[in-house]
């Protein structure tokens, strides 16, 4: 019979399937989403077709002011958008509940995760380091060879750095795209969260080489120290801050687990500029977040005692 309960409903705004009722209109994620950000700005908008403009699903994001219109036009009520603070706040007291209700052993989906997580890791980042070599190192970073004086300008570790860079970040995309969580994503959203998140996932990574003792990133046959950002132009000031954020991470000894889990909560930030499902970004940050505490909920010992991580440099 027609109009069933499991009938697909359309958005009442640009005709998409609709998830649900939003700000009193029944909208798709999309109207929601925009509806929320264009009264959040408070922006004026104007039509340049003196707001005749047809928004369906194909045109609704060529013009904004007649989106807005329609979307008032069906009923979305402003008063309903809690503001920046509200909403942060009310997150906050969701995940508090939600901590308080979380087991301190991995249910099976988790388990499924964390070993998803792990494979993409060993595929694509766990011997990353150990591939520096090939990109046309200075001699003085080999771990047997002699650091230059200060003094001494290093013009090819300029162009290394550049291309580790590159590379690790290549890698860091392969690590994502392996990941089914993150390919059920609409591609402009990959596209966003990887820009935000990929520099985080880089030292998320690169903290596992950190070495306590000698305050250098060991990376196979090649060592990294604060002398070598100085060296490229890097200002004393963050590579302090950089190298201070290392040491006090590495102390933490967290395991292999817990260093893809942590990359993968920073991975699926809502937050990132652009992307468009965050509704569906920040259900997937709360798992792996969830995932990473009651993972570090069920280990023994904690930190002080605890064994050394697996990914411990030797």
């Amino acid at each position: 019979m027609a109009g069933g309960e499991d009938e697909p409903r359309n958005c009442a705004v640009c005709g998409d399937r609709a998830t649900g009722y939003h700000f009193h209109a029944l909208t798709c994620e999309g109207c929601k989403g925009f509806f929320r950000r264009t009264v959040t700005r408070s922006t004026g908008l104007t039509c340049p077709f003196a707001g005749r403009c047809e928004v369906n699903k194909i045109q609704r994001r060529h013009c904004p002011a007649c989106r807005l219109q329609k979307c008032l036009d069906a009923g979305m009520k402003k008063d309903m958008i809690l503001s920046a603070e509200a909403l942060a706040l009310r997150r906050a007291k969701q995940a508090q509940r939600r901590a308080q209700r979380a087991p301190s052993q991995l249910s099976d989906k988790q388990k499924e995760l964390v070993r998803t997580l792990l494979g993409a890791h060993t595929r694509h980042v766990g011997t990353m380091f150990d591939q520096f070599v090939q990109f046309r190192p200075p001699a003085h970073l080999f771990v047997r060879h002699q650091h230059l004086p200060g003094s001494v300008p290093v013009p090819p570790l300029l162009t290394h750095f550049a291309e580790i860079n590159t590379f690790m970040v290549q890698q860091i995309i392969k690590f994502t795209k392996d990941l089914p969580l993150f390919r059920s994503l609409p591609m402009e959203d990959q596209i966003s969260l990887l820009k935000g998140a990929a520099v985080e996932m880089c030292h998320i990574a690169l903290n596992t080489t950190f070495c306590l003792q000698t305050q250098n990133f060991l990376c196979g046959p090649l060592h990294y120290a604060i002398e070598d950002g100085a060296h490229v132009g890097f200002q004393e000031q963050f590579l302090e801050l950089l190298f201070r954020f290392h040491g006090t991470l590495r102390r933490l000894q967290l395991q292999e687990p817990e260093y893809v889990l942590m990359a993968a909560v920073a991975l699926f930030s809502p937050d990132r500029p652009g992307v468009t499902r965050r509704e569906q970004i920040d259900h997937l940050q709360e798992v792996t977040a969830l995932t990473l505490q009651s993972y570090i909920e069920g280990q023994q010992p904690r930190p002080g005692s605890r064994p050394p991580s697996p990914l411990s440099p030797p």
